[in-house]
């Protein structure tokens, strides 16, 4: 069975996309901003599913890591 929490890749200017059964929750930039978006999503104790791969799987990148948030300059 797939993970029901996606936390997608970090964007170019930080921050992570975070879905709960295919449904855009929010653009997270923190542990705290996924959490919260889970919290309001009625799943109990999120801050621990953060670190079970059997709800969250974790999208290019190092789970945790939300990004720069900065943008080159080429």
């Amino acid at each position: 069975m797939a993970a029901r929490i996606v936390i997608q890749e970090p964007s170019p200017t930080g921050g992570r996309r975070v879905r709960v059964d295919g449904e855009i929750l929010g653009l997270a930039h923190s542990d705290m901003d996924t959490v919260e978006f889970l919290r309001r999503a009625g799943l109990p104790d999120s801050e621990a599913l953060l670190d079970d791969p059997t709800w969250v799987e974790w999208r290019g990148g190092r789970p945790h890591d939300y990004g720069e948030g900065r943008l080159s300059s080429a």
